[in-house]
């Protein structure tokens, strides 16, 4: 990413413009300089760009150190990514290694205009691209803000004639860093053909996307990567998908943009068309290999319209679903998933891999990627922390059984059913133990399993579900306001959330700030004394 000007090269700049200091108008150059360092990009292409190299530069990064692996949280609204972005640079110092997931989960269940719909693709392809934009907007505008502030400090320190707070004021703008940040967007399966796909990659990129997950299922078909009757896509397919992404990027000029290939196999039992073999080695041979077939014999006969395989120099029948779809062989998902990830690497140009499970088992991911590395050793994945897992229960009973094996405890010592998520677990050995492996999770898959990119898909949506209901409870119960400013305020106050400030937050003081800048002293300004937000200062 380019480095921004500084303050004194654009004041120089345009000094040399109006040396008097004030452009046509009575415009002040110092204003103009606040408002060119506040609009950190031109264009939200230009956002896509620059993204582009920060992840490139993050997983070159990785490569070298597996403990520098990124993460996300998906984020359904501009808010909820500011909020998060906010968030991390207080408390690290930094966004490095924070991404923004745009779950198309979310995108369905809550951005559409018919309501909430399953995660199948239904809702409008265009509110992918919509909401890229507000995250976009909202995280320029946190910019816009926190610069504003900085400004508004050197201001401060003219008029008090403190030198030193001044040259504080300038190095503070000068070495800004931006709250934008990657955003890894789930462009579903397509949402059509390569050339549809082809079409809203475009979109997503102009919109701000460096990074594109597409999933290799059928676009007309598609389930949530956690439900079951899914149907996947010869491997030739969705490579002329991934190929589709990349043109888009190479269009654009977003020569590093990022593509993630995730594949569905591992639960996905059927297909929706059976692709032809040209030759033995091809990806329609090793993608028919996996078929369930039927003998044909002289008691079930060929009939008119079927469809013939040759298996072992026999002919055999494709299993067929009533409703015409095709069944794989079963317990074949792993050895699927594993050709996927080659050929999405090796042949579709795809950059990082997306393998959906059922589980979060950090031994079973370090094997399949034990094995594609065999082919494509430089293979690295994003991995779905995903809220569909029982997280609490999966990992007690990964412990439990380990124990078991190793001798540690009998198996009568603790349930191997639903019962070991009772809270009576939770300050035992094996619960802790569960925790503390809940706790290093994404290092240990990270370092073990070639994870680049950790995420949670759906947390915001779980997240405010929470939150609301713990606030209504009190509210509408018996604690009614101390509800609110136990659970809410109070906690905003002491961690020093700028958001209780939500006048300032929204950029309030941004338009106080503006109307100065063409009305000086006749400017209508809503942050004076009576301001009721002067009432926060952070505990």
């Amino acid at each position: 990413m380019a480095a921004r000007k500084t303050y004194r090269e654009l004041a120089n700049e345009l000094l040399k413009r109006y040396p008097s200091g004030v452009a046509p108008g009575g415009v002040s150059v110092d204003d103009i300089v606040q408002l060119k360092l506040q609009n950190t990009f031109d264009t939200h292409l230009d956002i896509a760009r620059a993204m582009a190299k920060v992840m490139r530069a993050d997983m070159a990064a990785y490569d070298k150190d597996t403990s520098k692996f990124t993460q996300s949280l998906g984020c359904w609204s501009g808010f909820h990514a500011q909020q998060m972005i906010k968030s991390v640079k207080r408390m690290r110092g930094t966004t490095k290694g924070a991404y923004v997931y745009l779950s198309g989960w979310m995108v369905a269940g809550l951005r559409n205009t018919w309501g909430h719909l399953p995660d199948q693709s239904m809702h409008e392809k265009t509110a992918v691209a919509d909401l890229i934009e507000e995250i976009y907007v909202s995280l320029r505008q946190a910019d816009e803000v926190a610069l504003n502030d900085l400004f508004e400090a050197l201001r401060e320190a003219r008029e008090k004639g403190d030198n030193i707070a001044e040259a504080a004021a300038i190095k503070a703008i000068d070495t800004f860093e931006t709250h934008v940040v990657p955003i890894i967007a789930d462009i579903d399966a397509g949402f059509g053909n390569e050339h549809a796909t082809y079409l809203l990659a475009k979109e997503l990129i102009k919109a701000g996307a460096c990074c594109i997950q597409i999933e290799n299922q059928v676009s007309d078909a598609k389930q949530c990567g956690h439900q079951d009757g899914k149907v996947t896509v010869p491997r030739e397919d969705f490579i002329e998908k991934l190929r589709a992404c990349r043109l888009a990027f190479e269009e654009l000029g977003v020569e590093e943009g990022v593509i993630v290939a995730r594949t569905d196999s591992l639960g996905a039992g059927l297909t929706q068309k059976v692709p032809v073999s040209t030759s033995p080695d091809d990806h329609a041979a090793s993608y028919i290999k996996w078929l369930k077939t039927e003998e044909i014999t002289d008691k079930i006969p060929l009939r008119d319209g079927e469809l013939v395989l040759v298996r072992d120099g026999k002919f055999a029948r494709p299993v067929r679903m009533p409703n015409g779809l095709f069944a794989f062989k079963d317990n074949t998902g792993r050895g699927r998933v594993i050709e996927d990830c080659i050929a999405s690497l090796n042949d579709g140009g795809a950059d990082l891999l997306w393998i959906e499970t059922d589980t979060p088992n950090v031994d079973e991911i370090a094997s399949m990627v034990a094995e594609i590395r065999k082919a494509a050793p430089k293979a690295k994945l994003a991995y779905n922390n995903s809220p569909s897992f029982n997280w609490t229960l999966n990992l007690r009973k990964q412990v439990r059984e380990q124990w078991i094996k190793e001798d540690r405890i009998k198996a009568s010592d603790y349930p191997g059913d639903i019962a070991l998520m009772s809270a009576q677990f939770d300050d035992t050995e094996l619960g802790r133990e569960a925790d503390d492996r809940l706790k290093r999770f994404q290092a240990d898959i990270a370092a073990r399993a070639g994870v680049f990119h950790n995420l949670i898909t759906l947390p915001t949506f779980h997240l405010t579900a929470k939150s609301v209901d713990e606030l209504s409870r009190g509210y509408f119960g018996e604690d009614r306001m101390k509800a609110y400013v136990v659970s809410v305020q109070r906690e905003e106050i002491r961690r020093g959330i700028s958001a209780v400030k939500h006048q300032h937050e929204v950029g309030s003081d941004l338009g106080d700030t503006f109307k100065t800048m063409v009305s000086g002293e006749r400017a209508l300004k809503a942050g004076g004394h009576a301001n009721t937000m002067n009432q926060f200062v952070a505990g």
